[in-house]
């Protein structure tokens, strides 16, 4: 039967515990740096004669002297009052496809061979990684249907961004630059698509879903013309209904001389079942830390693929890795591509994982990968649904995919009690807070969970049964609800607003101490 229960009992750790820039004593160390030689002093010279003058600093690094002891410390109380993965039932995230990576792939990323590896070393020095490299690029074609693959992009944004900048450089090429000036996208695409296609200088016309759910099929023929560089469309959206018309789309988007980028950063319930090629794109991305075994990219590393035909592998992100039949090595030979993406190549560690997923389960096991994600999906909406006042708006009864889009609205009008509420008070149960929906919320008090295949019956049980514990909760103690979290680590609710003011941002300790110092002389400037 597992370890089902209905209601954890559940208390994080809290420690008072300050930055690591305010610990710290003068004169303690971790490690006492051992002088150089005497021979090599010599023949090296002063230490401050090495670096050019604009390179010397002028003063000390300001950084906290500490012990060993403290930094470790220090470390692991941060780990006890932090929810992850290893700890926790990540269902709620979705759309982030959080799934497990075995540990045996932590631990080939962890090797001094591929940890101590330099970006700038020759190829003849790293040809394990090229392989590696070249041969996950190989399997992206195979799973896409796609004919060049590039691993520069650092997640999925970026190589969405990477898919934009080639559209543009395809129509250039054929003189159509500044005519082809519109890309189509979808309200429930992700919001990377029309931001990257906005950033580049296009109009962006979003097609709105029916009453099926899905992307309006008028609307997409109204909005097509002369002046349509591209559709950039997610199958399924993030309603987690598939689109059966999709090849419709494509058809329509290319009669009219445009081309079609397939957002394929989710990937989980499709595994081995479809393919961007035969859908008719010609273009499709992967965020490989979400489908193919990764830490998530917004809590650890990430990395993007992406993935095009024969008439756009011309323009692609350079470098590629290819292979001469004796060696393995990076390409920047293409002088129509788009570019770098970044300073070196991806994130090899990522990459790696990419490749011990799909070499440990082959086909077959990924495309059970897909079915299992489906089947969990489907579970978990039939008992979640069974929770008064948590709704599944658009198409009712329609079949969802590997996640959907809920709606607390119902209890919200009911209770006061919001998803954003309940996004809070779940964490009192020892879950980490869920996804509620991109921006904009097209569907009110949105709910977007997602149980991959890691996640057993009894997983999906546990979670469902706090939500319905917490459903309960808004109805006979509503304030308790609302005032959450009362267990976590940081147990009372933070002022948010700063996240989106630039004038309270700082990105570094530096950047804190100006912002400190410039409100405590404000009234000097009055």
């Amino acid at each position: 039967m597992g370890y089902y229960k209905t209601q954890r009992n559940y208390q994080q750790a809290r420690w008072d515990e300050p930055i690591l820039l305010e610990l710290g004593n003068p004169g303690e160390r971790g490690i006492l740096v051992p002088q150089a030689a005497a021979k090599v002093a010599r023949l090296a010279g002063p230490v401050n004669k090495l670096l050019p003058a604009g390179l010397r600093r002028k003063h000390a690094p300001q950084l906290p002297e500490l012990s060993q002891m403290q930094v470790l410390r220090h470390y692991m109380r941060l780990s006890q009052e932090t929810i992850g993965t290893d700890i926790n039932i990540d269902i709620g995230l979705g759309t982030c496809t959080m799934k497990y990576s075995p540990k045996i792939n932590e631990q080939f990323v962890r090797s001094p061979k591929l940890a101590e590896v330099h970006p700038c070393q020759d190829d003849a020095t790293t040809q394990g990684i090229l392989e590696i490299m070249y041969r996950t690029e190989q399997y992206l074609k195979a799973i896409s249907g796609m004919d060049k693959v590039s691993l520069q992009a650092g997640g999925g944004s970026q190589a969405i961004f990477a898919n934009v900048e080639t559209i543009r450089r395809y129509h250039e090429s054929r003189g159509e630059g500044e005519q082809r000036n519109e890309i189509i996208t979808t309200i429930l695409s992700h919001p990377a698509n029309p931001g990257a296609a906005a950033t580049l200088g296009y109009k962006v016309i979003t097609l709105y879903p029916g009453a099926d759910g899905l992307p309006d099929l008028e609307a997409l023929k109204a909005a097509v013309s002369e002046h349509t560089a591209a559709l950039m469309i997610t199958n399924p959206e993030d309603t987690g209904i598939y689109n059966h018309r999709i090849q419709q789309f494509v058809k329509i988007v290319h009669k009219a001389g445009g081309l079609c980028s397939y957002d394929q950063a989710n990937l989980n319930g499709v595994f081995g079942i479809t393919r961007a090629k035969e859908a008719g794109f010609d273009m499709c991305h992967y965020n490989l830390h979400k489908s193919f075994s990764s830490p998530h990219g917004c809590q650890g590393p990430a990395a993007g693929a992406q993935c095009v035909s024969q008439k756009l592998a011309p323009f692609i992100a350079v470098p590629t890795v290819e292979f001469d039949g004796k060696k393995y090595y990076l390409d920047y030979d293409r002088p129509d591509s788009i570019g770098k993406l970044r300073k070196f190549y991806g994130v090899p560690a990522v990459l790696v994982r990419v490749y011990a997923f799909i070499r440990s389960l082959g086909p077959d096991g990924m495309k059970e990968i897909g079915e299992l994600s489906i089947l969990n999906n489907n579970y978990m909406l039939k008992k979640l649904l069974e929770i008064k006042g948590l709704t599944l708006p658009w198409a009712p009864g329609k079949f969802r995919m590997e996640q959907a889009r809920l709606s607390w609205e119902e209890l919200t009008k009911e209770t006061g009690v919001t998803t954003d509420d309940i996004c809070r008070r779940i964490l009192d149960y020892g879950f980490q807070d869920y996804f509620a929906s991109h921006h904009p919320r097209v569907i009110p008090e949105p709910f977007t969970p997602e149980p991959v295949e890691s996640y057993s019956k009894d997983d999906i049980d546990e979670f469902v049964a706090a939500f319905k514990a917490i459903a309960q909760e808004a109805r006979t103690n509503p304030q308790l609800v609302k005032t959450a979290p009362h267990k976590a680590a940081l147990a009372t609710q933070i002022d948010e607003s700063g996240l989106t003011s630039w004038q309270k941002f700082a990105t570094t300790w530096r950047a804190y101490k100006k912002y400190v110092a410039l409100k405590d002389d404000s009234h000097l400037k009055k």
